[in-house]
């Protein structure tokens, strides 16, 4: 169903960051998550890498048996993330690019790469009854070739915007982008960098209400535009 207004998903990897740094078993992304919940998200989001260098699978399955409103799994397209999609059926999938070297995501999926893997990759998902999502640029051509692929959904890379909120062209392109993929039909979504101190304009993109954000909510943030 359309959203009446944004709704804010938080990302809980590095709380499972600051974990594995400390090789113990605290802080608990899981019960992040739950916090999260309780404060006013409407989603939680979780990658699980390759490497598998801060969320590991026993955190997946416990997040997704846990949570109480949605669970979007970032993940790379690859055989084994797509059987743990298929075992788990989270409500989304958000497929992402992955480079090891890097120290986090730092652009959006090539979506014109490998155009019949990512076809039958989403196509697998939807088969098991998951929501599929691509996470991308916010670039004209990815937003219709998104569309073209059979995804549901986009997320739209806030990287660029992030690193310099007062760029006007950033925004501006973030909205351009946000209101093709609605007039293709499509769920758009945004996320990375967003914190509680630039979430703003993006959460007042023309056509959908401002998002309510609870003062104690995590930095990472997720926004359904």
């Amino acid at each position: 169903m359309p959203a009446t207004h944004q709704r804010l998903y938080i990302n809980v990897d590095h709380v499972a960051t600051l974990r594995q740094a400390r090789r113990t078993d605290e802080p608990d992304p899981v019960a992040a998550a739950a916090l999260c919940e309780d404060a006013g998200a409407e989603g939680i989001t979780a990658h699980l890498r390759e490497d598998r260098r801060h969320m590991q699978d026993d955190d997946i399955i416990r997040i997704a048996s846990s949570v109480r409103t949605v669970f979007n799994l970032e993940m790379a397209l690859t055989d084994e993330m797509l059987s743990i999609a298929e075992r788990l059926k989270p409500y989304q999938v958000t497929l992402v690019p992955e480079r090891r070297e890097e120290v986090t995501t730092e652009g959006g999926l090539d979506v014109a790469r490998e155009p019949a893997k990512l076809r039958e990759g989403l196509a697998r998902l939807k088969r098991a009854g998951v929501r599929t999502s691509l996470f991308i640029d916010p670039d004209a051509g990815a937003v219709q070739r998104s569309r073209d692929l059979g995804a549901d959904a986009i997320e739209l890379h806030t990287g660029t915007y992030a690193h310099d909120p007062s760029n006007a062209r950033s925004l501006r392109a973030l909205i351009d982008a946000a209101e093709s993929g609605r007039s293709l039909g499509l769920a758009v979504h945004a996320g990375h960098g967003l914190t509680v101190r630039n979430v703003g304009p993006v959460a007042r993109a023309p056509g959908r209400h401002p998002v309510r954000l609870p003062s104690s909510l995590p930095r990472a943030a997720r926004v359904r535009m």
